[in-house]
């Protein structure tokens, strides 16, 4: 087959490829830009807390200091592409406002959002070109962006990401639904209900709106087969991480080359979502409530620390720099499928051949 262009309002992107944001500090600068100069999407994540404010006492400050980081890596990128970059910000972000308004100023392309509902993100966006994507799990959650957003704004999402319980990280499913692989909603399934939405509100107001579609995919016949089935694009996040490119440490990318399948787990994240994961003892210590820390980020709306097992801030920072003894590893649940590390490029030319090549 011939893989479709990825048309997100004015932007033409193929191959049709998603860079999934991951935080923290996994996709910045240097991997974004790599896939940008490839054709795809590249995306920054915005969950960034900054390294050199360690009291949060004073919620603006470390508004600014997050601000300024994220400031940087969209330069950083741009600096080094003239492809497509977006920035993914969390609704849990205490500094969400403030980073809608950084990506905005420094001109990135589309501001994916989601672990919440980013119902008044049109507001805050307003007289921009940007394009606001929202992530969803579902065709519910799907429908009351829409509506809200023509009721209340007079427009609807540029695209949407449908994102599944195969992804790494912070999932949009409940724990009975993620307890094994046959409770899971099927992506197939999942896709045609939200592109039925999709094309509703899309006939409703004129405006056409693309379905990209992630969590579980893994090669070029993943990517035929759901553009078959009626999806624009596709997101990948795992396959990305063991990239030369990639902003993590060696030490991190390897631990997704050596991961096992019986290695992942889902956990019951600070944030208040499930996430999946790498089991390891950090995690196991955090279960059972050993892990010693003190918050001075405030850096999630839905984050007690007088509740919370540990700083998930502090813990995805540390295992990005390699160190597993003081954090954790979000990984996607085909991560046991990936055995090597290779370039961006290479990644992104085996993905478009598989494709092209699949009945």
């Amino acid at each position: 087959m011939t893989l479709p262009h990825l048309k997100i309002g004015n932007l033409n992107i193929y191959p049709p490829i998603v860079q999934g944001g991951m935080g923290i500090k996994v996709s910045l600068a240097g991997l974004a830009s790599a896939v940008a100069n490839c054709g795809g999407v590249g995306t920054i994540s915005a969950a960034v807390p900054s390294d050199h404010i360690k009291d949060r006492k004073n919620v603006k400050k470390g508004d600014e200091a997050d601000v300024s980081s994220v400031a940087t890596y969209i330069r950083d990128a741009r600096a080094l592409t003239k492809g497509v970059i977006g920035v993914n910000i969390m609704c849990a972000l205490t500094s969400y406002n403030a980073l809608v308004d950084v990506a905005i100023k420094e001109k990135a392309d589309i501001i994916f959002s989601g672990a919440g509902i980013p119902l008044n993100l049109p507001k805050l966006v307003e007289g921009s070109d940007i394009k606001i994507v929202p992530i969803v799990s579902s065709a519910r959650v799907t429908d009351i962006i829409c509506r809200t957003w023509i009721r209340k704004y007079n427009r609807v999402p540029d695209a949407i990401v449908l994102e599944g319980p195969l992804a790494g990280g912070h999932l949009g499913y409940s724990f009975d639904e993620l307890k094994d692989e046959a409770s899971m909603p099927k992506l197939e399934t999942l896709l045609e209900e939200v592109l039925e939405v999709a094309r509703r509100y899309g006939s409703e107001t004129g405006k056409e709106i693309p379905v990209i579609v992630g969590g579980g995919i893994f090669n070029g016949a993943d990517i035929a087969h759901f553009i078959k089935l009626g999806a624009s694009g596709i997101q990948m996040g795992s396959r990305f991480v063991c990239t030369d490119e990639c902003d993590a440490s060696v030490d991190f990318k390897n631990a997704y080359v050596s991961a096992q399948k019986d290695d992942l787990i889902i956990i019951h994240s600070p944030v208040g979502m499930p996430g999946r994961a790498l089991k390891n003892e950090f995690l196991e210590k955090a279960s059972k409530g050993e892990v010693k820390f003190s918050c001075s980020y405030i850096c999630l709306k839905s984050c007690d620390p007088k509740t919370s097992p540990y700083c998930i801030a502090d813990a995805l920072t540390n295992a990005a720099k390699g160190s597993f003894s003081d954090g954790f590893v979000f990984a996607g649940a085909n991560v046991d499928r990936i055995d090597k590390i290779v370039s961006v490029k290479v990644l992104i030319d085996e993905l478009v051949a598989e494709a092209e090549a699949a009945a």
